[in-house]
């Protein structure tokens, strides 16, 4: 029996299949976090604007977002191993030649390219993960697990990223995505079953270039509304023309036999208000990690090092309601538990813009509490809105799922999150984020 067969036939293989694409699955959100701790030394190294450093941390998520729905296109198309070992060696080759960079540009082109290669695995994994799990009942336990691997990457990546560039250098950050990415490429033969690719769909290709135009250039005109005015060049024109592409995609992919977004897919209610309640989590994390660590650097004059460390209750809480999440959605069932984290989300955000930049209370009354929340929170909302977004979604779009999950994913910390950082102070921008995450769990619960 081949390797991939006995993979399939036992509960072992099950398991080290699904190690397998977690781990390639949090590395990817690992590596979109991993330079937010070490910017400010990145900055002080290349002479960097902010402008500069907010267009760096946004660069891998730009190009992640924008060509994912044609990641996922691909992977139903052309089977979901066979677009992961492509994406690998893409995100391998840009992670190997990061470390090397001599300025920003290489390094800006180094983060594209790991962020085109992303778009390409995260579909894929999804793709391939319905093959490993083809029961309806293992795949909605194994999902429940999966929705919570994007934080959990997220916060290695605040935490590692610390850890590594106060010991060594920001560039070894870039070791782990490539470590992870040549480990999979080795194991995924041996490991992962083979998709059968829809050899009867087309790739749609001028949908996938106007949609992937378009995302990108709206996004990067919402990312730079943080160093420019609303009203600037930089910021309407790529606005006014990203939007008017992804008009002309709208358009036509009415007019298109076999199109890249089939116009009902997003229709559906609780789909759409799950891959929102994904998107707003991801900008919550987001937003409190990016602004708890400039505050713990610039207000408190902590290493990174430090910072890394008071993250580590998140992490261990993170952890745990990660693992319970699967149980609460088997109990409780999934838009209860989506609700019940989003709720959590809002209160945790709350507590961190009343008392977690007030440089005069301790870290255990200012911060702990909002740290502790925030994750048990974010645990239960990213699991329950994983399984909500591939209900009813049939096996041959497994991939178009995937791709509009991981927009989600990669839209909240990219766009939201840059949106939302503009609305004034620290702590207005987390108690904004919080008042939406509650309005989503508001529309959540009235779903039926």
């Amino acid at each position: 029996m081949a390797a991939t067969d006995v993979a399939r036939a036992t509960g072992v293989g099950h398991r080290y299949a699904f190690l397998l694409l977690g781990s390639v699955q949090t590395t990817l959100i690992f590596t979109l976090t991993a330079i937010l701790v070490p910017l400010p030394r990145i900055g002080r190294e290349f002479d960097l604007e902010r402008a500069d450093l907010i267009l760096l941390s946004a660069a891998y998520g730009l190009t992640f977002a924008g060509l994912l729905l044609f990641g996922g296109r691909l992977a139903d198309r052309c089977g979901g191993r066979q677009t992961l070992t492509a994406g690998l060696v893409i995100f391998a080759t840009a992670s190997a030649v990061a470390p090397l960079v001599p300025g920003i540009g290489t390094l800006l082109a180094v983060r594209f390219a790991q962020g085109a290669g992303a778009a390409l695995v995260a579909p894929a994994a999804m793709a391939v993960l319905r093959a490993v799990f083809p029961a309806p009942t293992a795949y909605g336990r194994a999902l429940a697990t999966w929705g919570g691997l994007s934080v959990l990457g997220a916060t290695a990546g605040n935490l590692l990223s610390g850890v590594i560039s106060a010991l060594l250098s920001w560039r070894w950050v870039f070791a782990v995505p490539l470590m992870v990415a040549v480990a999979a490429l080795v194991l995924a033969p041996r490991l992962l079953p083979e998709t059968a690719p829809s050899r009867g769909r087309s790739l749609d290709l001028s949908g996938a270039l106007l949609a992937t135009a378009g995302i990108t250039l709206a996004s990067y005109g919402l990312v730079v509304t943080d160093a420019r005015p609303w009203l600037s060049a930089g910021v309407l024109v790529p606005l006014l023309a990203g939007a008017a592409l992804l008009v002309a995609f709208m358009c036509a992919e009415k007019h298109t036999g076999d199109p890249l977004l089939p116009p009902g897919f997003l229709l559906d209610r609780r789909r759409a208000l799950a891959l929102g309640a994904t998107a707003m989590s991801a900008c919550g994390t987001s937003m409190a990690f990016v602004v708890l660590s400039l505050h713990l650097q610039q207000a408190r004059d902590w290493s990174p090092l430090q910072v890394s460390a008071a993250f580590v209750p998140f992490a261990i809480v993170l952890i745990a309601a990660g693992w319970m999440a699967k149980r609460l959605i088997g109990r409780y069932g999934v838009q209860t538990t989506t609700v019940a984290g989003l709720s959590m989300g809002a209160a945790g955000l709350a507590l961190l813009a009343l008392t977690g930049l007030d440089a005069h209370i301790s870290y255990a009354y200012g911060l702990l509490p909002g740290l502790v929340l925030l994750p048990a929170g974010a645990a239960a909302s990213f699991a329950g809105a994983a399984v909500l977004s591939v209900e009813g979604v049939p096996q041959q779009q497994t991939g178009l799922a995937g791709g509009a999950l991981n927009t989600a994913m990669e839209f909240g910390p990219t766009v939201l999150f840059a949106v939302l950082l503009t609305l004034g102070s620290d702590a207005s921008s987390l108690a904004a984020t919080g008042a939406v995450l509650a309005v989503v769990a508001i529309l959540t619960y009235r779903t039926k």
